[in-house]
């Protein structure tokens, strides 16, 4: 098995994952999504291990769903699943998690910004909402961005398919801080040594607090939003978005059905 995800386990307090797929734009396939899902695991079953930081090789963090793959016949189920379950274990890890994030996060990437704790940005970082423009419903990541941004925002972002840059997503409360690229390390472990300053079980069970917190547990918005996630992924518009996006053409939309 291909090494998609990289685990540093060389600090004991600080777990830092890379996506190891550049050559793809690090877009999460099953088998990169399924590595990711056991590497958050396992740095939270290391009770020294305080904080995780997630990064991507390469020239951007992360492209989103893997839509070659998602395209692929009897993948919908599969790949939708391992999605849900990555957000998950970021969501309810007991580590304070931090995403240091540059060049693009796209769809499904910005799910993986809005699952963790905390983001740092490059100040060339481009956020991404294209699921519209492919007959997709952003289903999963609506349900976690929904949490963490007003209504309004979110709905320009999602119906409009919107791109927006890192200063943008800092004055809506998507990203902590913007830096430098040459700077994302540096800032992503100072974020990390100031949670390894506070006592674990209470970081924990803080972050346990803020979920319970929500109307509903995170895992319970996941499972309702797998079913449109599924729909959208098996319907016809579907088909003809990604079709139109690999072929690089504008869609041919039919009308809205009842």
């Amino acid at each position: 098995m291909a090494d998609l995800c990289l685990i540093d386990e060389s600090d004991p307090m600080i777990a830092v994952v890379t996506l190891n797929r550049p050559h793809k734009r690090n877009a999460l396939s099953v088998e990169l999504m399924e590595q990711l899902t056991h590497a958050v695991h396992r740095a939270a079953a290391d009770r020294k291990r305080r904080a995780l930081i997630l990064r991507g090789a390469g020239p951007v963090f992360c492209a989103g769903l893997d839509l070659e793959e998602a395209s692929a016949s009897g993948s919908a189920d599969r790949s939708a699943n391992a999605l849900a379950g990555l957000y998950a274990s970021l969501c309810e890890s007991p580590l304070v998690t931090i995403a240091a994030a540059h060049g693009g996060a796209i769809g499904g990437g910005v799910g993986l910004l809005a699952a963790c704790d905390l983001v740092v940005a490059t100040d060339d970082l481009r956020i991404g909402f294209p699921e519209v423009h492919r007959g997709l419903v952003a289903a999963l990541v609506s349900c976690l961005v929904r949490r963490q941004l007003n209504d309004r925002a979110v709905r320009e972002l999602v119906l409009l398919g919107r791109s927006i840059d890192a200063p943008y997503a800092l004055s809506l409360g998507l990203v902590n801080r913007v830096v430098a690229a040459s700077d994302l390390n540096d800032a992503s472990l100072e974020l990390t040594r100031q949670a390894c300053k506070g006592a674990p079980a209470a970081i924990a069970r803080t972050k346990r607090l803020l979920n319970d917190l929500s109307p509903r547990p995170i895992a319970d918005d996941l499972r309702r939003a797998l079913t449109y996630h599924l729909e959208s992924r098996e319907s016809a518009e579907a088909l003809e978005g990604i079709a139109a996006f690999r072929e690089r053409r504008e869609p041919r939309w039919g009308i809205r059905p009842d």
